[in-house]
């Protein structure tokens, strides 16, 4: 379906650069070049894909073995080599399948904040053919027991905290046999962590439960052991990632080896094009030592698990984690690990720059500045180039469902078009789509046009298979391989992809779609502003009206009057806010770091219109 797709143009390259980004992708993607492409057939449908990708997520821990005593993990004073790592996730595969019987497809929930163990669960689940199951570590143990049950999971690692969390639904959990459980409080005697303690936990009219210390499953690894020996396939389902669920239930989407793969090989080819492209000087500024990445993000996201921890794994880069994110303990780990990456969402790398700290400390080693997950304000590119000197920022885009990246905006392109989220992978295709277009494909006939917006349909390897157990929500968001992403889009001349909004948070003002995106972009371009959300405000005239909450930056104070100039300045007169709340505290975002503006909403408008 090449006529549907709208990423065709070449740039011209830019001043900068050795090679321009079509001059390089040629080169690359090129027969027996590193990232050739070929068709696959998956699931009945032609798809182009990665011909030398990994063929499991168990080839890629294979991989991993290679990198021997470098450093893998880093959690407070703990440190975790390679190849420590390696012997624990297969001591512990080995435990899963020969003491709780977990065979290929099985489902393995995961629910803890982010640990070492975290880390060793999903590779011993992944490497022994059964399905992990990340759930997000702050959920309600209703939601928690609601993932578990809905995934079918036969085993549960668990921190301490979301142990209680789950015991009280453990009636609801029939088919759960065990819980492996972790602690993350600090042993002074040891330097480590204190070591869980096991229990059987009693369940009305099912088998008691029993909680096993992680220490104990995982042993004494001994310095020959090997994987359990199984067979895994490119398309065996790997993961099951539950949505945010905004409305209703979260919905599991369930990730193949292949998609996840596929998300390592567009990462590498990112990077790859990025060494090409760099000058001499920026060359020699980024040679040499092992990458070191402040991991930000939780690893129960996509953008945590896909594009940090399977990335660093076949890479062999350092992992740092912190227990909860915080920019004054960022700055100190920058500086005390050697950081060459970080990121996660926008608002943490502007606390970051924000932070009174950030001069105390030596941030000379951080080369790349990487974010998603959340709109950017385009004037973070200039604050980036001017607090990281020789880091290059990139602004990335993906779901769930696509495995973590589609597109990455990056180095200088990123500079040029710092409103943009970049091209798509070689791999995938994206088109812009009417909004109440009911086609299978995107419309064949349909002329490139940059100026318009419609709704993101994605295509490729990385595009998961579905969702679990719900064939209608399947139905309605993949139809012959294309996702519907929901959001709305432009695609430039250049195929650079641009997020306009999410369609179901656009606001409709007397007859003019209103985006908050751009509006926010433009609050944010304001000295005084640390961070807004803009809101559709019921309004019985105009249908809704532009609200906008603003968190000012310490010590600032700023007048309604002046933002509203401020927006007018930008943009049309149509989407300058007509209310404005002013917030003390942070705005309330999803681990993601998705600002919640359901939760907002009636937090400050209720039920009941306000006019």
């Amino acid at each position: 379906m090449a006529e549907a797709v709208e990423h065709t143009g070449d740039d011209a390259g830019d001043a900068g650069a050795v090679l321009t980004r079509a001059e390089v992708t040629a080169t690359l993607t090129a027969p027996d070049g590193p990232f050739e492409m070929e068709e696959t057939v998956i699931r009945g449908i032609p798809t182009r894909t990665w011909k030398r990708a990994p063929a499991s997520l168990r080839a890629v821990f294979e991989l991993s073995a290679l990198h021997g005593d470098k450093d893998f993990l880093v959690y407070e004073d703990e440190r975790v080599t390679f190849e420590q790592h390696f012997r624990a996730v297969a001591a512990l595969g080995h435990q899963l399948v020969d003491r709780f019987g977990i065979r290929p497809g099985d489902r393995v929930g995961i629910a803890m904040r982010n640990l070492p163990d975290w880390v060793m669960a999903f590779w011993a689940t992944i490497t022994v053919g059964a399905v992990a199951v990340p759930l997000n570590a702050w959920w309600t143990g209703d939601e928690l027991a609601y993932g578990l049950a809905d995934s079918g999971a036969k085993v549960a690692f668990v921190d301490e905290e979301r142990q209680l969390r789950i015991a009280h639904h453990l009636a609801e959990l029939p088919g759960l046999e065990a819980m492996i459980v972790s602690c993350e409080e600090h042993d002074p005697d040891t330097g480590g962590r204190r070591a869980a303690v096991g229990c059987l936990l009693d369940r009305v009219g099912v088998e008691p439960m029993h909680v096993i210390p992680f220490e104990e499953v995982v042993g004494t690894p001994a310095d020959d052991v090997a994987l359990p020996e199984v067979s895994v396939d490119p398309d065996d389902d790997a993961t099951i990632f539950y949505t945010s669920g905004t409305t209703g239930r979260p919905k599991g989407a369930v990730g193949t080896h292949r998609n996840s793969c596929s998300n390592l090989m567009n990462l590498f080819f990112v990077a790859t094009m990025g060494g090409l492209r760099r000058t001499a000087a920026q060359k020699e500024a980024s040679a040499g030592g092992q990458n070191a990445n402040l991991l930000s993000v939780p690893l129960f996201h996509a953008t945590g698990c896909h594009a940090l921890l399977v990335t660093n794994t076949a890479a062999g880069g350092k992992l740092v984690m912190m227990h909860h994110f915080d920019p004054e303990r960022a700055l100190e780990l920058i500086e005390r690990e050697r950081i060459t990456v970080f990121g996660g969402v926008p608002a943490m790398v502007m606390q970051v720059i924000d932070s009174p700290d950030f001069a105390k400390r030596d941030t000379s080693s951080v080369q790349s500045i990487s974010y998603g997950g959340a709109p950017c304000p385009p004037d973070l590119v200039r604050r980036i180039k001017e607090h990281f000197p020789t880091g290059a920022p990139g602004n990335g885009y993906g779901l769930t469902e696509t495995s973590a990246m589609t597109t990455m905006n990056s180095g200088d392109d990123y500079v040029r078009k710092p409103d943009s989220v970049g091209p798509p992978s070689p791999a995938c295709d994206v088109a812009v789509v009417p909004e109440d277009w009911d086609g299978a494909e995107p419309p064949a006939d349909q002329i490139p046009d940059p100026t318009r917006t419609g709704e993101l349909w994605i295509k490729g390897p990385n595009v998961v298979r579905g969702y679990w157990h719900r064939p209608e929500a399947t139905a309605a968001s993949f139809t012959h391989g294309w996702l519907h992403t929901g959001d709305v889009a432009r695609i430039d001349e250049e195929g650079f992809v641009h997020i306009v909004d999410r369609a179901k948070d656009m606001i409709i003002r007397g007859g003019e779609n209103v985006y908050c995106v751009e509006i926010e972009a433009a609050l944010h371009e304001h000295p005084a502003v640390a961070d807004c959300a803009v809101i559709g405000v019921p309004h019985p005239v105009l249908g809704e009206e532009v609200g906008a909450v603003i968190v000012l930056r310490p010590g600032m104070d700023v007048a309604a009057d002046e933002l509203s100039r401020h927006v007018r300045e930008r943009l049309a007169a149509y989407n300058v806010p007509s209310r404005y709340w002013f917030r003390a505290e942070a705005l309330p975002r999803n681990p993601a770091g998705k600002i919640l503006k359901r939760e907002l909403r009636t937090e400050l408008l209720g039920d009941a219109p306000v006019f």
